[in-house]
């Protein structure tokens, strides 16, 4: 139970991240025509589309039990991290498009609601933990900390093409 509940956890956190990244991927022209004809399916094949990730990830999965049975846990873990992630962003991004036909599902509907309910009480008695207050004060320092090192970055390649752009001015005027 606390596995499932730490892995719903991260899952819900990288949620919204994964979402925005697939759907900036989805912008792309090829994609972006897919992702038009994935909106205009009618709600079963939506519901078919929805259930495919989730249903290409096994033979995934059962390669990193491969993995881990042959010896090699290390590329097992890897590659479940690596499906899960990749499978999360996936989920979440044809869920965002094909949710309105889904919703017209009238037991996916019911599903989806008692789901979000269920959800919603497993996420509060979590976040009431000390455990769970702990590892979040933990995640937003680090979020903090790499928001903090990517400006510092940024400072340092934008001082670097001024100090650049300075040199440039300086050896035209000295040619003049």
């Amino acid at each position: 139970m606390f596995i499932a509940a730490v892995v719903i956890l991260i899952e819900d956190w990288l949620w919204d991240d994964l979402a925005r990244i697939a759907a900036a991927i989805g912008r792309l022209p090829l994609l972006r025509q897919t992702e038009s004809l994935i909106v205009s399916l009618p709600p079963y094949p939506s519901l078919a589309l929805f259930a495919t990730p989730s249903l290409l990830l096994v033979p995934v999965k059962l390669a990193a039990l491969y993995f881990i049975a042959h010896g090699q846990p290390t590329l097992g873990l890897v590659t479940v991290v690596v499906a899960k992630i990749a499978g999360t962003a996936l989920v979440a991004r044809i869920f965002i498009l094909t949710r309105p036909k889904l919703m017209l599902i009238g037991w996916f509907s019911r599903l989806y609601e008692r789901f979000i309910a269920f959800k919603t009480r497993v996420f509060q008695a979590i976040k009431a933990t000390a455990v769970y207050k702990a590892a979040h004060l933990q995640y937003l320092r680090l979020k903090a900390t790499v928001k903090q090192m990517l400006q510092r970055r940024r400072g340092f390649w934008k001082r670097r093409w001024e100090a650049a752009l300075r040199l440039s001015r300086k050896w035209k005027h000295s040619e003049e």
